[in-house]
C-alpha cells in the first residue's frame, strides 16, 4: 500500500456543548487510561507497515487529556512512520492550551492545530455551552506560534439563533485579526440527542443562514483566504491535506470510539459503545464497496470541493468517462454543474445548496 492517513478518536471532553452531536464522554481519568490501553490494541491489529502521510487526532477533545495519558498516548502514536512532509494535526480547546501541553504536542511531532473557538459573542458562547474570551484567544495563540505552530485552524459556528449579520462580522473580523492559516465554517445544525434538540432550540430560517455564508464567503475572500471547500477556506498552501484525503476519496484508517475508516475498498464504522470497545470489540460495521458504490463516493466528495473534480485523474482512477454519465451531462445542461478546463464543480450559484446536486447524481 501507498502512504497512508490516520484518523483517532479520542471521545473525551470536560465539558458537553449543547450542540454537538459527535462521539463524546464527560473525562474520567480511569477510563481515559484504559481507553488509550485499547486503542493501542486498535493500532496493532491492524499491523500497519506503510509510512503516514497525515494524522488527524480529533474528538471529543484531545486536549483534555492530563499530561500522564498525553505522553502515554504519544508514546502509541510515535511508533508511526512519518513521510518527510507529513502533516500531523490536533484538536485543541482553547482553555487547555498552555505551555506544558505546547511542548508535548511539539515533542510528538505535532504541526497542526485545530482550535475550536466558535464565537466571541457572549449569547452565542451561552446558548452553545462554550467559553471563550477574544483577549486570551489571542495570547494563547501568539504562544502557539512561540512554540513554532504556525499552520493554525480555528473553527467558527454561524447561523446561531438570535444572531445577526453585525454579530457574524465581528466574529470574521475578530478571527481574522488573529493571523491564522486556516477556517472552518459550520452552519449550526440541531440535531437530535443534543442539549439543543432536547430544549425545543429551532434553527434560524433558511434565508438568513444562506445570507450569513454569502457574508463569510466574501468576508474570507478579501482576507486572502482561499475557498477551496464548502466549509474551508485556508491561505495558500495551508489547505488541510487530511481532509483533502476524504474529499478525494482516498484510503484512511481510523481508530478509537465512532471512527470510520476506508482501506482496501472496505468502509467501516466503529462501535460507540465505550464497554464493547474496551473489550476489544472495536468494529460496528462494515461494507465492501463495489466499482459503482466507488465512483459515487468519487463523485459526491469530490464535488465538496469548490474547483471539483479533475476528468482526466478521475476517469482513470476509475476507469470511467465520467462526461458520459447521463445525470451528470444533464446536470451539466441546466448549468448546475460547469464542465470547464478539465474540471466539473458546482455552479457557484448552487453550492449553498450543494446537497441537492449531489443527491440528484445518485
Amino acid at each position: 500500500m501507498n502512504d497512508v492517513s490516520i484518523y483517532i478518536h479520542i471521545p473525551f471532553c470536560k465539558s458537553i456543548c449543547s450542540y454537538c452531536d459527535f462521539c463524546k464522554l464527560l473525562y474520567n481519568e480511569k477510563w481515559v487510561d484504559l481507553y488509550l490501553d485499547s486503542l493501542e490494541k486498535e493500532i496493532k491489529s491492524y499491523n500497519i507497515s506503510s509510512k503516514v502521510k497525515t494524522l488527524y487526532i480529533g474528538g471529543g477533545t484531545p486536549s483534555s487529556l492530563s499530561e500522564k495519558c498525553l505522553e502515554k498516548l504519544f508514546t502509541i502514536i510515535n511508533k508511526f512512520n512519518f513521510i518527510k512532509n507529513y502533516e500531523f494535526t490536533f484538536e485543541c480547546n482553547i482553555n487547555d492550551i498552555n505551555s506544558n501541553l505546547l511542548n508535548i504536542l511539539k515533542k510528538g511531532k505535532v504541526n497542526r492545530l485545530s482550535i475550536g473557538i466558535e464565537s466571541f459573542n457572549k449569547d452565542n458562547l451561552i446558548l452553545l455551552n462554550r467559553t471563550c474570551d477574544y483577549e486570551d484567544v489571542k495570547n494563547k495563540i501568539n504562544l502557539c506560534k512561540k512554540f513554532g505552530f504556525n499552520n493554525i485552524n480555528v473553527d467558527l459556528i454561524y447561523a446561531v439563533p438570535n444572531e445577526n449579520e453585525k454579530i457574524l462580522l465581528n466574529d470574521l473580523n475578530l478571527l481574522t485579526s488573529l493571523d491564522i492559516t486556516h477556517i472552518s465554517t459550520y452552519s449550526l445544525m440541531i440535531e437530535e440527542n443534543t442539549v439543543l434538540y432536547i430544549n425545543n432550540i429551532k434553527p434560524i430560517k433558511e434565508k438568513l443562514d444562506y445570507k450569513m455564508y454569502k457574508i463569510i464567503c466574501k468576508f474570507l475572500k478579501e482576507k486572502g483566504f482561499n475557498h477551496y471547500e464548502i466549509s474551508n477556506f485556508a491561505k495558500k498552501g495551508y489547505e488541510s491535506e487530511h481532509n483533502l484525503v476524504y474529499w478525494n476519496n482516498e484510503y484512511y484508517y481510523g481508530f478509537g470510539l465512532g471512527a470510520s475508516g476506508y482501506i482496501s475498498n472496505i468502509r467501516y464504522n466503529n462501535t460507540r459503545n465505550l464497554n464493547d470497545y474496551l473489550k476489544g470489540i472495536y468494529l460496528l460495521n462494515k461494507e465492501i464497496i463495489t466499482n459503482e458504490d466507488n465512483f459515487k463516493y468519487g463523485l459526491i466528495l469530490g464535488l465538496r470541493k469548490i474547483n471539483g473534480i479533475n476528468v482526466n485523474n478521475f476517469n482513470e482512477k476509475y476507469h470511467t468517462n465520467i462526461l458520459e454519465n447521463e445525470k451528470v451531462k444533464k446536470l451539466i445542461k441546466l448549468n448546475e454543474l460547469i464542465y470547464e478546463n478539465d474540471f466539473i464543480f458546482i455552479n457557484e450559484k448552487y453550492i449553498y445548496v450543494q446537497n441537492e446536486i449531489l443527491i440528484k447524481l445518485i
